[in-house]
């Protein structure tokens, strides 16, 4: 895939503020990471975003994600694998990140309070809708990029910060 534009390029500031923000995010979540990571790719699976994917699926490795959980992901409520706390985490994920089809909406937020605490409800879904904006920028712009790639520019925008 070629880039349509270099998002770096034509809006720096913004794109910087955004960079910022999503890692502020991840710092502040407060969720065992492999979590974060679940949801990412959960979310960039349903929107096709290879660029996420590719940056994502290594980061979860790096936190101790097994390939069998990846590999079992895209059919979660089917897989022993998750625990009850994850199943609220994707269902809410898969509720927000399909947010038009509505039907799931009531359900997923059933199992999200009781999974969550009020903070954690706030913290997620930020989690899911900076994703879901990276998804589109990606996705809408042609991104690519190799995950050493974006490892570095990761790195040197927190050096930068």
């Amino acid at each position: 895939m070629t880039a349509r534009i270099d998002l770096f390029a034509a809006a720096p500031t913004l794109m910087k503020e955004l960079q910022r923000t999503s890692m502020a995010l991840a710092a502040a979540a407060s969720f065992d990471p492999r979590l974060t990571e679940l949801v990412e790719i959960r979310a960039s699976q349903i929107n096709g975003c290879a660029n996420c994917l590719n940056m994502h699926v290594p980061a979860a490795r790096a936190h101790g994600e097994t390939q069998q959980r990846l590999d079992l992901l895209a059919a979660w409520r089917e897989a022993p694998c998750y625990s009850d706390r994850e199943r609220a985490a994707l269902a809410w994920t898969e509720a927000l990140t399909r947010l038009c089809e509505g039907h799931e909406h009531a359900s997923a937020y059933a199992g999200l309070k009781a999974q969550f605490t009020d903070e954690e409800q706030v913290k997620l879904t930020v989690t899911i809708n900076i994703i879901n904006g990276w998804n589109r920028l990606a996705v809408g712009f042609g991104q690519f990029a190799d995950a050493a790639t974006i490892k570095a520019i990761a790195k040197a925008a927190a050096a930068a910060a």
